[in-house]
C-alpha cells in the first residue's frame, strides 16, 4: 500500500476500478468549500487537452498506480491539498481527446481534502485561474466547449445536487446523517437529530450558524 492510501477513508459502496491491461485511464476530483461550492481550474491556452476550458483536478493514471493513488497524486500536485476522503462515484465515462492519445476511461469522485481551501497552491504552467461553483455559476463551466463537452459541467452539477438538504436552519443532512464539523470535533449526528457543536476555529457556515444559536443544530 502506497503513503497516499494510507491517507484515504473511502466511504461504503464506493466503486473503484482496476483498470486492465492495456487500458488508459484518468481520474478526477470534485472538491467542495464549506459554502457548497465546487472548485475548477481554468486550464491553460496552449494545453493540447482542452485549452482555455475549466477543469476539476485530475489526470492521467500512471502506469502501476492505483486510481485511489493517482486522485491522492493529481490532488496534491494540482493544489497543494491531501485527499483524505472519498464520498462518492460521480460516475465512469469514456472519451478520445484530439491529441492522438486515444480512448481514456475516466472515474471522477466527490472528495474531501485536508489544507487551506482559500490558498490552492495551482500548477501556474499548467492553469491560469481557479474559482468556486456554485448552481448560479454552472454556465461558466462550458466556456470554450463544444456541444457535447460538457462533462466538467455535468460532474460538477450532479455533485452539487447531491448536496446535503437543510432540515432547520442550522443543519445540514446527507443521506440521513449530520456532517461533522472538524474545526470544533463536533461528532456526526444521526437521522436527523442534534449535533452539538464545540467552539473552536475552522467552522463551516452552518457550523457557526449552530454555534450562534446556542450551539442547537436544528432538527426535528
Amino acid at each position: 500500500m502506497s503513503d497516499h492510501q494510507h491517507r484515504i477513508a473511502v466511504e461504503a459502496g464506493v466503486e473503484v476500478p482496476v483498470p486492465a491491461d492495456g487500458e488508459r485511464w484518468t481520474v478526477g476530483a470534485v472538491i467542495l468549500n464549506r459554502d457548497g461550492a465546487a472548485f475548477a481550474q481554468r486550464r491553460g491556452p496552449d494545453r493540447r487537452l482542452f485549452p482555455d476550458c475549466w477543469d476539476i483536478v485530475g489526470g492521467h493514471v500512471e502506469p502501476g498506480e492505483s486510481l485511489l493513488d493517482a486522485l491522492a497524486r493529481e490532488v496534491e500536485e494540482e493544489t497543494g491539498w491531501r485527499l483524505c476522503r472519498v464520498r462518492r462515484h460521480l460516475g465512469t465515462t469514456t472519451w478520445a481527446g484530439d491529441d492522438g492519445g486515444g480512448t481514456r476511461h475516466e472515474a471522477d469522485y466527490l472528495v474531501e481534502v485536508d489544507g487551506d481551501l482559500d490558498r490552492p497552491a495551482l500548477e501556474w504552467s499548467k492553469h491560469t485561474a481557479y474559482d468556486w461553483f456554485g448552481p448560479a455559476e454552472l454556465p461558466r463551466l462550458k466556456e470554450n466547449r463544444a456541444p457535447g463537452e460538457y462533462l466538467v459541467h455535468d460532474l460538477i452539477a450532479k455533485a452539487l445536487s447531491a448536496l446535503p438538504l437543510h432540515s432547520g436552519p442550522h443543519m445540514l443532512q446527507e443521506q440521513g446523517s449530520l456532517l461533522g464539523c472538524r474545526g470544533c470535533a463536533s461528532p456526526r449526528g444521526s437521522r436527523g437529530r442534534s449535533a452539538p457543536c464545540r467552539p473552536g476555529p475552522g467552522h463551516p457556515a452552518w457550523c457557526e450558524a449552530a454555534l450562534a444559536d446556542g450551539g442547537r443544530a436544528g432538527g426535528p
